[in-house]
């Protein structure tokens, strides 16, 4: 897990891409390398994790020195990859191998590659670019093209410290108000700036860039429709699981993991222990010391049965402030509030602990149908345990109403709940969450792994019939099935609890002063005439004298705020 950066044409400065790199030193401490020729400038800030040798740091090149690989992530069947290169190898690295795959198959080579990844290869003969990124997009890449450059960086501040404006998207930004959405696949919060589709790749030749698709979910599902038996798709699901985590502990640091108390936890720490023969893997969970969110008891009650070394951390109020403004800086964008706070909290204390690689359980619910919007007919992606909008767009001023335009999601399916599966992985909850963890998990130099996004399981779980889903009101029942085999019946059938720090309570008490204070930074903003501040302040105070069924809005005004406030151009 890294951090990429370059610059491809006439403004291929060396003292540019040295500030993109050091913007993203967070990244990668480890080693930070640069490779200069014509028209072309690339960086990298390399987090050592598998061949810790100075062979491996990038970027990396073929024995010609025709190739210029910089490489984000990690390619988890590398070894299997290896067997059948017929190469001759220098490093035990992945990059290589990476390269090596790209020399024999070309663009060809991501179809055999499991894991996470976005890597750029500069070809110094034909002078073209070729950038790709893995299939559900959980390593970033951002650009920024016109005539006379393109710039391409793992995160967004690097393009802002090559000189490019952080002025923001206002549909964008519109749209996250009114509607609660984080932007298309191909979209970013600031003008300008374009991240590149997860299972996507570009090509660029001069001035001219092509972007393609080459993850065709749609069609692998088509592919996957054999029909199982109940026990032949169990048996076959947990041989997909038990080797997908045996792949992602391939690594020359310690690994770990992170655990709650839901059932996708269970399952991750019951399959750890299975297939870990080691000592046993430490965890790390947090808390905020608020027994109506903390899930404390169900994760002390399954390290009972495992054993497992567990850490606490915990999350305090008056932490909050300092907290808010050192996530927002690394994410760059808006994110999901005090439980990204509490979640960084965990990667701080395992990098403390010499913990590299964590574990996490992302993914399961989108596979196994188990938000409780599944369960309706609606096609509304109203945020998990609310019943209605918890959005006020009766605050923003007429002229950014406008620019809000409902996200129309396709529907390949053509079957509701498939539809707000597909929509769920690629375009609302998976690409958010993703975003959200990558950067938190580099603020503090620790890589995350996402065992259940193999997408050996997606395709597998998504492919099943409904009543494997979801059986007489049971969500993920199959999943829950194969955990009961393992765990206790109170973790097995536990429900979903969405809502895991006292956000709701804290923005209208403890953080009262916090939330005021950034409101009126807001107001002193030069983006203040997107809201009606006397409607706004209505609504902070009817959310202070008890109307807080959700505390989303008010922190996507915080958020905002915070946001501008890296921004010395729109606040001067």
């Amino acid at each position: 897990m890294c951090g990429i950066a370059g610059i491809i044409g006439e403004q291929a400065r060396r003292e540019v891409l040295e500030k993109m790199t050091v913007s993203q030193h967070h990244r990668g401490p480890d080693h930070t390398g640069y490779w200069f020729g014509d028209n072309a400038s690339l960086g990298h800030n390399r987090l050592s994790i598998i061949d810790l040798s100075e062979q491996a740091n990038q970027p990396f090149s073929d024995d010609d020195n025709r190739y210029q690989l910089v490489f984000n992530g990690e390619i988890y069947n590398y070894l299997e990859l290896k067997e059948v290169l017929d190469y001759e190898f220098k490093t035990a690295s992945d990059t290589e191998v990476l390269l090596a795959a790209y020399l024999k198959w070309g663009k060809d080579c991501l179809h055999k590659l499991n894991g996470m990844f976005a890597f750029a290869i500069w070809d110094t003969k034909d002078q073209t670019l070729f950038a790709a990124r893995d299939r559900f997009g959980v390593k970033p890449f951002y650009y920024q093209h016109d005539a006379n450059s393109f710039y391409f960086s793992s995160e967004i501040k690097a393009l802002h410290e090559a000189g490019i404006n952080k002025e923001p998207n206002q549909k964008t930004w519109a749209n996250y108000l009114v509607y609660g959405s984080y932007g298309m696949p191909d979209e970013t919060f600031w003008k300008s700036i374009h991240q590149l589709p997860g299972g996507h790749y570009l090509e660029l030749h001069t001035s001219s860039l092509k972007i393609s698709k080459w993850y065709h979910f749609e069609k692998e599902i088509i592919k996957q429709r054999k029909e199982y038996s109940y026990e032949e798709a169990k048996k076959k699901y947990i041989s997909l699981l038990e080797d997908s985590i045996r792949l992602r502990f391939r690594s020359d640091v310690s690994v770990g993991f992170t655990i709650s108390g839901g059932v996708d936890s269970s399952a991750l720490l019951a399959f750890v222990n299975k297939n870990q023969t080691k000592d046993k893997i430490k965890a790390f969970t947090f808390y905020t010391g608020d027994d109506r969110y903390d899930e404390l008891p169900w994760v002390e009650e399954l390290i009972k049965l495992t054993k497992n070394p567990l850490y606490k951390v915990k999350l305090k109020a008056n932490e909050v402030d300092g907290m808010s403004k050192k996530i927002c800086f690394h994410q760059d964008e808006p994110f999901g509030g005090i439980p990204t706070l509490a979640y960084a909290k965990l990667f701080e204390k395992a990098r403390n602990e010499n913990i590299l690689v964590i574990l996490d359980g992302q993914g399961m619910d989108e596979q196994w149908a188990g938000y409780d919007y599944y369960m309706k007919s609606t096609d509304e992606n109203i945020i998990q345990g609310l019943q209605k909008s918890p959005f006020k767009k009766e605050v923003l001023s007429k002229e950014l109403l406008v620019l809000a335009k409902k996200p129309i999601y396709p529907t390949p399916f053509k079957d509701t709940l498939l539809d707000k599966q597909y929509r769920d992985l690629f375009y609302t909850k998976i690409p958010r969450a993703l975003r959200f963890n990558d950067r938190i998990s580099m603020a503090y130099s620790t890589e995350l792994r996402e065992p259940f996004l193999d997408y050996r399981l997606v395709e597998f779980a998504f492919s099943q019939p409904k009543d494997y889903k979801i059986n007489n009101g049971v969500q993920k029942f199959m999943l829950r099935e194969i955990v009961a085999d393992y765990l206790s019946d109170s973790i097995t059938y536990a429900p979903k609890r969405p809502l895991q720090t006292p956000q709701r309570e804290w923005l209208g008490n403890e953080l009262k002063e916090f939330v005021t204070c950034e409101l009126q930074n807001l107001e002193k903003s030069k983006i203040a005439d997107w809201f009606n501040f006397d409607l706004l302040k209505q609504e902070y105070k009817k959310y202070l004298d008890g109307d807080n069924n959700s505390s989303f809005h008010i922190w996507q005004w915080v958020n905002l705020s915070l946001c501008l406030n890296y921004n010395n151009e729109i606040n001067s």
